[in-house]
């Protein structure tokens, strides 16, 4: 991350759930978010423009997966998968066992 990027103090939801690589498209990350599948701090949004600040939690519902993630970073710029899990923080939990599962995968 740049200087200038840690500037930054808010971000569309859907270039950030792009930036951190939550989806491989930004255009899959805004149709998520027009079809109500992001949550942020417990509420659906439905607006893909809508702005988040880091220390937000953000819920992402794909396929069967359900991702918990803390925003800990902003960034101008998507970059590799290093930096991309510099910007989120992984609360998922195996629902079963409460056991911490940092890839949100079940079973």
């Amino acid at each position: 991350m740049s200087t200038a990027s840690q500037n930054l103090d808010r971000q569309r939801i859907d270039k950030w759930l792009w930036h951190a690589r939550m989806v491989r498209t930004r255009s899959a990350a805004t149709a998520l978010t027009t079809a109500g599948f992001v949550r942020l701090n417990g509420k659906r949004m439905t607006a893909a423009s809508h702005p988040v600040r880091v220390g937000d939690v953000v819920t992402l519902a794909l396929d069967r997966v359900v991702r918990v993630v803390r925003v800990e970073g902003l960034c101008e710029r998507r970059g590799g998968a290093p930096v991309a899990r510099r910007l989120y923080r992984d609360l998922t939990r195996d629902s079963a066992s409460g056991a911490f599962n940092p890839r949100g995968l079940v079973g």
